[in-house]
């Protein structure tokens, strides 16, 4: 050994400083076991600093949504199939909200309610996360919805008009055209600078895959999203896509940008919720729903909103759609959703049957946004619209008593047919707003009383395409100035009149 002489200090001192700078990098994480599963739900023991809806972790990749907490077991809806599931496995506790993939990467594509794609184009790369669940913006961060959201149909934009930030509810009973008019109302979102995100719960498979070729085909998949939780999947994954697709609008939102969100449609999603809460064992209510199935839906739709300029003025407007048996709304979930919403469209069987579509009654169906949502001219021009159309209804049923009418009374009835005409539309057809102006100024003023009922969709469509190449300064005016200005009017009186002579030659 050589003479080298330690300094026992020295040393002591140097161990001491190294220790206290090591960093030992341990993580506690929180594990739990399977009790039983079965039916999609899990009982899970362990996990005392568990959540509520907080995201849990099972084996498989699979994961789950902390809904019921009980003294010594947490109640676990599984998200996706269970039968990998067995007693006795592993849980861990993630901490975290169940967040879903958000952001511009997400249009063109359909995704499950957690985001992960179901289209076979490949794998979705997106930085953004938004957690399902997040509060509604308070009233001072809102401002008044008056910015329309035009939906390219004549009866809903003159009559029950929409505006960016609404929930406007779309009720009736099964094959009404209630999906129809919002896929419409998606086509007429090209060039508008809005988002769409088509959410389908419970729907057959092959419906949303007939909705997913008629958007692409059409070029409206472009600026969609398509959340697909059809009737084959689990009913927790039924349960959470309103949400997840709400997420990905909001991403929209809070981005100042403008998105559309539709549920189609929520009486299954109540469904899902009904049958998730009885095998989780909740007492049930009215109609063996739980008593928070109001919670479920109202804080889903107090989301949508027109945020303040301050937060950037972005809005995400909610089309939800309630399915009613023999036009019953007056049921349970109907009337919950009515409450919440600001305003409805009411489809009924009968006008569907008779031929007008879309099958509107205009007696139930209001938008309690009304006219803020409407440019200036279609309110000067659809102003009595509404109350027209209803009176109409109400003198039609009187006169098939057989009662004779005086002339007013059939000038009115001959006036409120062609109305009705004028409004029917076919689906996959949206008609932009100066075109309405102009066919509805034609219908209400009377210049059509003298047609042919039968001659008046040929003359509104052979009236537009003359507007267009003739006269495009009338349309172009209604567009930029939102209005129809004194001189303009007289040009487009002119014209009706012109074109009149030309059609009945």
């Amino acid at each position: 050994m050589d003479d080298t002489i330690f300094d026992i200090n020295e040393i002591a001192s140097a161990i001491k400083e190294q220790i206290k700078n090591v960093d030992l990098g341990v993580e506690a994480e929180q594990f739990g076991r399977i009790l039983n599963v079965g039916d999609g739900i899990a009982r899970v023991s362990g996990l005392p600093n568990v959540m509520a809806s907080e995201m849990l972790e099972f084996p498989h990749d699979i994961y789950g949504l902390a809904l019921n907490l009980e003294e010594d077991q947490i109640g676990v809806v599984v998200m996706g199939y269970a039968y990998e599931l067995q007693e006795n496995d592993t849980v861990k506790g993630t901490g975290r909200i169940l967040s879903v993939p958000v952001g511009e990467e997400m249009l063109g594509r359909v995704v499950d309610p957690l985001g992960r794609p179901l289209d076979e184009k490949g794998s979705i790369t997106t930085k953004n996360f938004r957690p399902i669940e997040f509060l509604a913006p308070s009233v001072v961060d809102r401002q008044p919805v008056k910015e329309p959201l035009q939906t390219g149909i004549k009866a809903i934009d003159s009559m029950i008009p929409i505006g960016r930030g609404q929930r406007e509810l779309i009720i009736g009973d099964r094959r009404t055209g209630k999906s129809t008019i919002c896929t419409d109302t998606i086509l007429n979102q090209r060039d508008k600078g809005v988002f769409c995100i088509y959410v389908a719960i419970g729907q057959e498979a092959s419906y949303v895959a007939r909705v997913t070729q008629k958007l692409e085909s059409l070029g409206a998949l472009d600026y969609t999203i398509i959340v697909n939780a059809s009737a084959s999947f689990p009913a927790s994954l039924q349960y959470i896509a309103p949400y997840a697709g709400c997420a990905m609008g909001e991403y929209f939102m809070y981005s100042g940008k403008h998105a559309l969100v539709i549920y189609d449609d929520l009486s299954k999603h109540a469904t899902a919720y009904r049958q998730l809460s009885l095998l989780l064992r909740r007492p049930p209510g009215r109609e063996a729903y739980p008593g928070d199935v109001f919670y479920l839906h109202a804080r889903l739709l107090e989301r949508a909103a027109k945020l303040s300029n301050e937060l950037g003025g972005g809005s995400l407007t909610a089309l939800p759609i309630i399915e009613t048996q023999q036009g019953d709304v007056s049921s349970y979930i109907p009337t919950n959703v009515i409450s919440i919403t600001d305003g409805q469209i009411y489809l009924e069987s009968d006008l569907f049957y008779a031929g007008v579509r879309p099958a509107i009654n205009v007696g139930i169906s209001v938008s309690r946004v009304g006219g803020n949502a409407q440019i200036k001219a279609m309110k000067k021009v659809a102003g009595r619209l509404r109350l027209d159309l209803a009176q109409y209804r109400e003198l039609e049923a009187f006169s098939q008593f057989g009662t004779e009418l005086d002339r007013a009374t059939q000038g009115q009835l001959s006036r409120g047919e062609r109305v009705v005409e004028v409004l029917k539309q076919k689906s996959d057809e949206p008609v932009p707003v100066a075109d309405q102006v102009i066919i509805l100024y034609a219908v209400i003023k009377g210049y059509l009383d003298d047609l042919d009922l039968l001659k008046i969709k040929e003359f509104e469509k052979e009236f537009i395409n003359y507007m267009h190449l003739s006269h495009p300064d009338v349309g172009r005016s209604i567009s930029e100035t939102k209005d129809l200005l004194p001189e303009v009017e007289e040009h487009l009186l002119e014209a009706i009149l012109n074109f009149k002579r030309l059609f009945i030659r």
